[in-house]
């Protein structure tokens, strides 16, 4: 599709890398996916097409740096449990299977509730299931093309079945139950690192709205060696890598059992750590596993809300920016979090830096938290300068809110007003790649009203299943409430930083 000269007329707008107001009215001009000239109001002309934004603010995309679209479906069905307990509701031992039309819509629910709330570029870390399904991966990565998102899509490989990641086994489950759920089917690893290699090769992210990343699931549920292989075909292909590290308590205990020291350090020794590779969550860590994370450009993306309601403890945010760590922002899954708003994110990131410590100069801001939503998040999957921040040359990739919003009335900091109140009811406007994606609040390019439909009733057949999956884990979740347990009464060393209030 070739792109047109877009005129966006009349906004006031945030602009550079620090995201600075500028409340005189600004004419952005886009043209091939790019910002070709910012100017005053009513300077530029000879464009295809002029989009009136007098009366809104106009600002970067926001990037999610994580999601998992497999978990759309499950959204709102747990709640008050920790990571350990909760993620065998979502890896049940009985499969709900989709079509490719089901994959789809599921799909399809974070792209729109993502659009509608300022995210304009999201990272889906996307479990594959007991094999790999070419229809149901297509079907997905169509429904980011269609919705007219950014999308980087991983596929949470790992080589170690879920069972084994976990410490304390012999103790707490029985034996009969751990070899059943290592006998589960699971993709075959090297089949993963080939699925990754062939998409790469016509949806590259550099190249292509819709593309693809590279995701190790957990350094704990992947053998060294396929580690190193993981890391090899990013270097190779030039691609970011994710991987969900140290998020809660009994993942430190985890890996001083499993490697002598915790997992940041231990992928730090292995040369796994490089930049664009984002530590997701990065939640309980140590001052030598953040000097590593900065001597080597990786990234620690922090994911307040997911951790807030899974219980899994505050990140040392102002620790890893005094360090000069790159931190970057995401929702985490929508069955854990009920929302992948990233409003919601930026607004939670903030506040919620204002428990640690009774120093106030330390704490979060709105800027710094919008910076992390953009800048950082665009930094963290390689796209540098190019992507986040408004400014000639960069990606055309926009959003508009209306300032005639009881939000901004009276505007006195657009950017608090932003992060600590706006959730997506006054967002009017946005472009991803130069193309509109909304335009006076709404979708163009698909139709949501019957999207949303046709999902309700998918998913009411879908229902009992899901039910039927879930109640046959009890026994599951009763074995890791005891490891949980055992887990919190394991000493981890003193200098951790403490991630939970007493």
């Amino acid at each position: 599709m070739s792109k047109k000269r877009t005129l966006l007329r009349g906004a006031q707008a945030l602009l550079g890398e620090q995201h600075q107001h500028e409340p005189r009215p600004l004419d952005v001009l886009v043209e091939d996916g790019r910002i070709a000239a910012i100017e005053p109001a009513g300077t530029l002309g000879g464009a295809d097409r002029v989009v009136d934004l007098s009366r809104h603010l106009l600002v970067p995309g926001l990037v999610n740096g994580h999601q998992h679209s497999h978990e759309h479906f499950q959204r709102g069905r747990t709640e008050n449990l920790p990571l350990e307990l909760w993620m065998h509701l979502v890896r049940t031992r009985m499969p709900v299977p989709l079509t490719p039309r089901q994959a789809y819509l599921r799909t399809m629910i974070g792209a729109i509730e993502s659009l509608r709330t300022g995210c304009t570029t999201l990272v889906d870390d996307m479990a594959l299931g007991a094999a790999i399904d070419r229809p149901r991966i297509e079907a997905c990565l169509q429904a980011y093309d269609d919705a007219g998102i950014r999308a980087l899509v991983g596929f949470a490989m790992m080589d170690k079945p879920i069972v084994d990641n976990f410490p304390f086994l012999a103790q707490h489950m029985p034996p009969a139950m751990v070899e059943e759920m290592r006998a589960g089917r699971r993709p075959d690893p090297q089949d993963c690192l080939a699925l990754v290699r062939d998409l790469a090769a016509s949806r590259h992210p550099h190249s292509r709205r819709v593309g693809v990343l590279v995701s190790a699931s957990a350094p704990q549920r992947c053998t060294e060696p396929f580690l190193m292989q993981v890391r090899a075909l990013a270097d190779e292909l030039a691609l970011p890598v994710i991987t969900h590290v140290q998020e809660t308590r009994l993942q430190v205990v985890t890996g001083q059992l499993f490697y002598g020291c915790p997992m940041v350090e231990y992928l730090d020794r292995i040369g796994f750590l490089k930049p664009a590779t984002s530590l997701i969550h990065a939640v309980w860590l140590n001052p030598r596993e953040i000097e590593a994370l900065a001597r080597t450009g990786a990234t620690a993306q922090h994911n307040p809300w997911s951790n807030l309601l899974l219980g899994s403890g505050i990140q040392p945010v102002r620790e890893l920016l005094d360090a000069g760590v790159n931190v970057s922002l995401g929702s985490d899954g929508s069955c854990s979090t009920v929302t992948v708003n990233m409003l919601n994110v930026l607004g939670s990131a903030a506040a919620l830096s204002k428990i640690r410590g009774d120093d106030h100069a330390r704490w979060l801001s709105a800027q710094e938290a919008l910076h992390a939503g953009t800048v950082a998040g665009a930094r963290a999957l390689g796209f540098g300068d190019r992507l986040g921040s408004l400014h000639v040359g960069a990606m055309a990739d926009l959003v508009a809110y209306r300032t005639d919003t009881v939000t901004f009335t009276p505007m006195s900091d657009p950017v608090r007003q932003l992060v600590y109140a706006e959730r997506g009811a006054g967002l009017d406007f946005s472009m991803v790649d130069g193309e509109v994606a909304i335009q006076n609040g709404r979708l163009v390019r698909v139709d949501e009203a019957a999207l949303l439909a046709e999902i309700q009733h998918e998913f009411a057949e879908l229902m009992p299943q899901y039910a039927r999956a879930e109640a046959d884990m009890a026994p599951v979740l009763a074995a890791m409430e005891r490891i949980h347990r055992e887990g919190l009464a394991t000493p981890i060393a003193p200098d951790t930083f403490a991630a939970r209030l007493p």
